[in-house]
Formats: structure tokens, sequence, C-alpha cells
């Protein structure tokens, strides 16, 4: 038995797709643990703990067809293990499904072993005879896309995944004629080692929201150098001036010499 919990908002101005409730902004999934028969949660210690936390505020998936944002009333499920989790999404009348699946692995490092999280395998079930997105569809009817050897949002275990920067997923359709296409923004991510409910672990940033924040302060730290160095080279200067000024000075003129004997 699953408990999960949803949690959605409206969407940000200028995105995409149809929605009767109103755009959605930010959408966040919970989900709590595995429970046996008869309970809704897994203790952990006496305390009950969600599993899996996600706050994403921009999903779309785009076929050749069709560019389809994630609304709001979508149904969440999933499933949670310790090194595996996998996240489930339906939304118009489960027209359309998204399964996410992350896996925990652990490597041999020259620093001993390590141990990250990843997104393994991303799939998309969609129906192009639904007619809020398609129009006209060519083969109309169910199809599902899959990531081919997916390898995303590596992260070391224990932490959370966070990017802002747009990243984009290609994946396979069953259907020769179309693309797909899964595009996230803004995304905030941890499917294992869930400490407290609601609040995630350290951020581990991906690597284009660390280069553009390296863009960022680099300038600022480059003229706190730059700063530095003139300070420094103006101390040593008076330091010299004042050193050479307190100094006798020795009569170059043989003739200013008192004449001794």
């Amino acid at each position: 038995m699953l408990s999960q919990h949803s949690k959605l908002a409206p969407r940000a101005p200028g995105a995409k797709g149809t929605d009767p409730e109103g755009p959605m902004k930010t959408w966040v999934a919970r989900l709590a643990p595995l429970a046996p028969a008869g309970c809704s949660r897994m203790l952990h210690g006496g305390s009950s703990l969600y599993c899996l936390l996600l706050a994403l505020p921009a999903l779309k998936l785009i076929t050749e067809q069709a560019d389809i944002s994630l609304t709001r009333g979508a149904e969440v499920n999933g499933r949670c293990g310790h090194n595996e989790s996998e996240l489930q999404v339906f939304w118009v009348d489960r027209a359309y499904t998204l399964k996410l699946l992350f896996v925990k692995e652990s490597h041999n490092t020259s620093k001993g072993p390590e141990a990250t999280w990843r997104l393994s395998k991303v799939q998309f079930i969609y129906d192009s005879s639904e007619k809020t997105h398609f129009k006209d569809a060519v083969r109309a009817g169910k199809h599902t896309a899959n990531s081919h050897h997916l390898s995303a949002l590596v992260t070391p275990a224990g932490m959370s995944y966070e990017c802002q920067a747009q990243q984009s997923i290609s994946l396979a359709s069953s259907d020769p004629q179309k693309t797909v296409t899964m595009i996230l923004s803004a995304v905030h991510i941890q499917p294992f080692d869930i400490i407290s409910d609601f609040v995630f672990s350290e951020e581990h940033k991906c690597p284009v929201d660390e280069r553009e924040q390296l863009e960022e302060t680099l300038p600022l730290i480059l003229g706190l150098i730059l700063g530095l160095v003139i300070v420094v080279t103006l101390a040593i200067y008076h330091i010299h001036h004042k050193m050479t000024a307190n100094q006798v000075q020795i009569p170059r003129d043989r003739s200013q010499y008192k004449h001794m004997g």
C-alpha cells in the first residue's frame, strides 16, 4: 500500500498547455514509503517520513505534434526502496503517464567506495487521440516513449539535486514518425535518504548552475584581488618612502667633510 501526497498551484504566466482549472506554477510531489497492509506509512525509528520529494515548477513533454505540460489535478503514485525508487504521474484522465526511475549505486574510487543516485529511466505513455493537446493526429492512439541508456541528475548519496537551468532528455517513441523530448526546469528532487518530511537535504548543484554562479562571482573575485594588489602596492610604497626619508643624507661633495687633524 502506498500513501502519497501532492500539491499543485498555478503555472507561471505564458506557459503553454490547456488546464480547465487554471495554469500551473509549481508542482510538488511527495511519496510515502511502501507500507504493510493496514498502515498508511512505514515507520522508521518511530517516525513517519516521506521517501521521495520533488519540486518542479515546469515540466513539458514535446512531440512533433503537441506541447504537453503537466497540469493541475495530476495523480501521483510510485514506490520507494533502498536502492531503487519510481515516481509515476498521471494526468488528463490518464491519457498521459510519466514514469521516472531512480537508482542508488556504489562505486569504488581512489578515495574508497562512494555512493551516488541518478535518474536511470524515463517512460512517457501518451494518447494522441486525446483532443486537448493533439489536433488531427496521424496514427492516433496510445504510444510509449522511453529513454535509452540514461544517466541523468547524478548526485552524491544523501544529497538532493537542484538545477535552475533548463534540461532536455530525448525519448524514443514507439511511433517512428514522432520524436519526444522531456524538458525540465527549476527542478529540486531527492528520491532517497529523506531525513525529515518536507525538507530537502543539502543541494547538489548541476554543472550549468555552478558555471553560471562562477561566471557571476568571478568578476567580483578578480575585482577584490586587484583592489588588494593596489592596497599592498601603496602600502609598500608608503613604507619605503618613510624609511628613505628618515635616513641620514651623506654628502657626496668631499669638500663638505670636516678637515681632521
